[in-house]
């Protein structure tokens, strides 16, 4: 049986050769994530020439994911090195001027907007979430006091965030465009943007991608509360979405969190949009080559909530690791695939989905594979819409997703069962593109059954919805 599930790796000082980055590719891993919040561009250049290479030599689509950073917010430094904390310490924060006017325990904060809309009662958390602080009294303009909510130290240049609360700054920083910049003459397929918080967001990235000629896909990563609440407008924006649970946990009590996945991924699931879990998969595999049990069953119920991939941060950026985490990765996939198949647990998509023609033919070439026990669907599609659809009716069937654009390649790699493919485009007819695939790939053999769906354009029009579903046997004759 194949692996459905997507494997993202991050790549960092732990997979910079092309060693390293072979033995994931052999491991199981198929996208790869450059984080550009570390790293310049001298090492992400190395990386997608590697991954190009390999692209090469093993015939696979591989997807580069540019993971632009957005706005980082850390405490500045005033001197003071690290201050302890324990559970009731009270701390001032403010901006730096505020200060020189104060002799208590004092956390800088340079950006003096983020104290906009601050009131009593909101919770303030520090270094990751590691200390926790609730705001006591607005003191003035720019200069709050904070009283701890456990204990710990709080050294400065530390990330801080205000949970549940909508920041004024916009996802997309000057760092941002420029590292764009740098993604686009690389060549990157897909890029990630960081604190999405709503639609126009998303927007304003296309708009800035499209002055360097490219129009490539947009996973939009959610980490805020205010992300949530316009979730629907979002996902309809954005081609695909990233569960970013290490920010995400920050902003909602953690308790929260495992619903808040599930009910992001259900709504991308419905939409037919391409969603991915992240953050601490299998975090101990950094130092240990075993995960531990609660990692192995979080990297399960992803794949049984209905995610399209799970991806590898520290683990493969700088663990000791990288290849056995992949590989276990794998391993939890297959077991876990195999008990949704036995036990009928796929999801589907929602009824109202069905009213578009088209989207009905890819349900019906869906059914019908499940049906037939086809060996798999080959789906010839211009945009690549078909393919999600047929994604996210969850077949048993491994989907061959043809299409002439490597933009549209690269981005279906993202889509649960999927296996992009370029056909003859030699060849005018659609269908007939998808039935040559089935007789010269060597995955089919004599007898075996394909589900082939296509568009058909008609004379005078270069695209089209799908309109042809269709059962295709591959015969001894054809066996190349």
């Amino acid at each position: 049986m194949d692996r459905h599930i997507k494997i993202i790796a991050t790549l960092g000082p732990g997979t910079e050769t092309y060693e390293a980055v072979k033995e994931l590719v052999e491991s199981g891993a198929k996208i790869f994530r450059l984080n550009f919040s570390h790293g310049g561009r001298e090492f992400f250049a190395k990386m997608v020439e590697i991954i190009r290479r390999l692209e090469q030599e093993t015939g696979l689509t591989l997807t580069v994911m540019q993971d632009l950073s957005g706005p980082k917010i850390r405490t500045c430094d005033v001197g003071l090195g690290a201050i302890e904390v324990n559970k009731g310490t009270e701390v001032l924060l403010g901006t730096p001027e505020k200060f020189e006017k104060t002799d208590e325990p004092f956390i800088c904060l340079d950006i003096p907007e983020l104290f906009e809309g601050v009131k009593v009662g909101d919770p303030v958390a520090l270094s990751d979430g590691m200390i926790r602080f609730v705001v006591k009294k607005v003191e003035e303009e720019h200069l709050i006091r904070l009283e701890a909510t456990n204990s710990g130290m709080c050294p400065p240049r530390k990330g801080i965030t205000f949970p549940g609360t909508k920041t004024p700054l916009a996802p997309l920083t000057e760092k941002d465009k420029k590292d764009l910049a740098t993604g686009m003459e690389l060549g990157v397929d897909v890029v990630a943007m960081s604190f999405v918080q709503k639609p126009e967001d998303i927007c304003n990235l296309r708009a800035e991608m499209i002055q360097y000629g490219r129009r490539i896909p947009i996973v939009a990563k959610l980490e805020r509360t205010a992300a949530l609440e316009c979730l629907d407008d979002i996902i309809a924006e954005a081609d695909g979405i990233m569960v970013a649970r290490g920010d995400l946990g920050l902003e909602l009590d953690l308790a929260e969190l495992p619903v808040a996945q599930k009910r992001i991924i259900n709504a991308c699931n419905e939409a037919g949009k391409p969603v991915i879990v992240a953050t601490q998969m299998l975090l101990s595999m950094v130092n240990s080559p075993m995960a531990t049990r609660a990692e192995t069953t979080d990297v399960a119920n992803a794949i049984l909530d209905g995610t399209d991939c799970v991806m590898l941060s520290e683990e493969t950026a700088i663990g000791r690791y990288p290849g056995e985490a992949v590989r276990f990765m794998r391993k939890i996939a297959y077991q876990i695939e195999a008990f949704m198949f036995e036990s009928g647990l796929t999801k589907t998509v929602g009824d109202r989905e069905k009213e578009h023609p088209s989207t009905f033919l890819a349900h019906a070439a869906a059914m019908l594979a499940g049906k037939t026990d086809a060996k798999a669907i080959v789906c010839h599609s211009t945009s690549g819409a078909t393919t999600r659809i047929l994604s996210s009716r969850r077949p048993k069937q491994s989907i061959y997703a043809l299409s002439t654009d490597p933009v549209v390649r690269h981005f279906t790699n993202l889509s649960w069962g999927v296996i992009p493919a370029e056909p003859l485009d030699v060849i005018e007819d659609h269908q007939e593109r998808a039935e040559v695939f089935v007789r010269q790939c060597p995955d089919f053999k004599e007898g075996d059954i394909a589900i082939v769906t296509a568009g058909q354009p008609e004379k005078g029009k270069s695209v089209t919805q799908t309109n042809v579903v269709k059962l295709y046997e591959k015969l001894a004759k054809e066996v190349s």
